[in-house]
This record gives structure tokens, C-alpha cells and sequence, in this order.
């Protein structure tokens, strides 16, 4: 019954999504517009939430300038989901208009791929992740993975598999995530993490983010550690309204394996920074901060 009604929601949903997916910008831009009044001024969406997140995370601003941050937000939040829609019917020549790579950055990966080198990529949730992914599978010559949690919904998570891969970009579900990494060892990739989501409390390396307790994973580092594969730190900033510009930044390897958390430090003030700078085109909608930390 459940698959059922999977099924019959994807269904009725899929002209929909086709029909946001062939707008032009100007017109998708403005449906986004109507969008944004219906989720933040009508429906509320998740509005407790990300006013929470944004008072713990900037308690030296004013409540207007949180505000005026939730309110910046939520349009983007709206450009956003309807930006990855467009991932369905855009052609190469937009994507890398509307998502350029910095020459300093082409030049990192390029120097990688001379040195027939793969590495790790690290990112959070910031400007637009999809889009950067799609972008690097067509301007780089690595192999580009992506770490993902499949959908409960089979149907939406085909439909998603089908928006990541369609310029040649790689999935692997996070369980699999190492193993799938050694299977591909002897091939030239980068492999795509990101890095802002919640783990387990007491798997969890702990450390200050944005003014609060919070737990990160320790994953990438002892990934990168264990196969010594080099880290980038990406951010995707976002320019102007469609429009999103790309940078990176190598993580050098520690030499001594012991200083566990090094690393996961260093990507995380990163994030953090990132953050600062363009605070609204931060994902505030999702619970960072759910989980309390052990007293151990």
C-alpha cells in the first residue's frame, strides 16, 4: 500500500516538476517568487526552525537583521529547489554559464589530473551543490562521485539519480561509500562529500560551530587518511540570482595520523566562514543542531 501511494504521488507530481523544468529563467524566477510568499508567508514552512537556527547561530545581531537573513533565505530556499528542477532540461552551455568555475579552481583540478591524482572533495550545504557537481562533471577529466542517502520514496530517488547523473556524474550510497572507493582506486575520480549533515552523538567528532555544540563527521578525514588521498574544500557563492561562481581550496594531509579531528577542523571553520560571508545561502530549514552532546 505504502509503494502504492508512492507511486501515485510521484506520478501526479511528475508533469509538474517537467513543467518548472522547461520554464525559462525569467519565467522559472518568478514562479519562484510566488513560491516564496505561498511557503514563508502562507504555509509558514519550517519557519520556527530556521528562526532558531539563525538567533543561536548570530546571537550579536539585532532581531531585524535575523529577519532580513530569514527573509533573503527563504527566496533563495525557493530559487533553489526550483534551480535543481532545471537540472532535468538545462543544456551544458547554461549550466557552466550559470555555474562557473574560477580559473584558480579549474587550475587545482587540472594540476590533480596531470599528477594523475584523485582526491576528495568537501562541501556543505551552501549556494548550489547540485548545480557545482554538474558543472565539474562537464569542464574536469576526473570521475566524479557523489556520497548520497537513496530516498524512501523509490520513484522521486530514481527521478533524483537521473538529475545528478545526467552529465555523467557517479552515485554511491553512503554505506558503501569505502568500499566503493577502493573499487575505484585505479581509476582517475574525485569523490564528493558533504560534509554539514548530522551523524550519531557518540560517533560524532564534537567541536564549536557557529556558536554552538556540534557534532561533524569524522568519516572524510579517516577516509583521506586510510587510502591518503588529497582534500579540496569547495564553495559555491552565489553571485547573483541564477548565477553561481566556484572556488576551492587544498587541504594539506597531516603528516601524523594520531591528530584526530585536524582536518575535520579545518573544512569545518571553512563552512563556517562561508557561512559569515553569505549567510542566507545556508540550508537553515534542516535540524543541525538535533542532538545533544554526551557527557563523555
Amino acid at each position: 500500500m505504502k509503494n502504492l501511494l508512492h507511486a501515485l504521488f510521484y506520478y501526479v507530481c511528475l508533469p509538474f516538476i517537467y513543467l518548472i523544468a522547461i520554464l525559462p529563467f525569467p519565467l522559472l524566477y518568478f514562479f519562484s517568487t510566488g513560491v516564496f510568499f505561498l511557503i514563508y508567508h502562507v504555509l509558514h514552512y519550517r519557519r520556527k526552525i530556521v528562526r532558531e537556527n539563525l538567533v543561536k547561530s548570530f546571537p550579536e545581531k539585532q532581531l531585524k537583521e535575523i529577519q532580513e537573513i530569514e527573509l533573503r533565505f527563504y527566496r533563495y530556499f525557493c530559487d533553489l529547489f526550483l534551480e535543481t528542477f532545471k537540472t532535468l532540461t538545462i543544456s551544458k552551455e547554461s549550466m557552466v554559464k550559470h555555474c562557473e568555475f574560477a580559473p584558480e579552481t579549474l587550475s587545482i583540478f587540472n594540476r590533480l589530473a596531470e599528477e594523475n591524482q584523485s582526491f576528495m572533495v568537501v562541501m556543505g550545504h551552501f549556494g548550489n551543490w547540485e548545480w557545482g557537481g554538474n558543472t565539474f562533471s562537464i569542464c574536469c577529466r576526473h570521475q566524479l562521485y557523489v556520497i548520497y542517502h537513496p530516498l524512501a520514496n523509490k520513484y522521486f530517488n530514481g527521478l533524483v539519480y537521473r538529475m545528478r547523473t545526467r552529465f555523467g556524474t557517479r552515485l554511491i550510497p553512503m554505506k558503501d561509500t569505502l568500499r566503493d572507493m577502493l573499487k575505484n582506486r585505479n581509476e582517475l575520480n574525485a569523490t564528493a562529500f558533504i560534509a554539514d549533515q548530522s551523524p550519531l552523538p557518540d560517533r560524532a567528532y564534537w567541536m564549536s560551530f557557529l556558536n554552538q555544540d556540534t557534532p561533524v563527521f569524522l568519516g572524510i578525514e579517516k577516509i583521506a587518511l586510510k587510502i591518503r588521498y588529497p582534500i579540496v574544500y569547495i564553495t559555491i557563492r552565489r553571485v547573483k540570482r541564477g548565477y553561481y561562481k566556484v572556488f576551492a581550496d587544498r587541504i594539506e594531509l597531516p603528516l601524523r595520523r594520531e591528530e584526530t579531528g585536524a582536518i575535520t577542523e579545518i573544512h569545518t571553520r571553512k563552512l563556517e566562514n562561508d557561512i559569515r560571508s553569505q549567510p542566507e545561502n545556508w540550508l537553515w530549514t534542516h535540524r543541525r543542531w538535533k542532538h545533544i552532546r554526551p557527557q563523555n
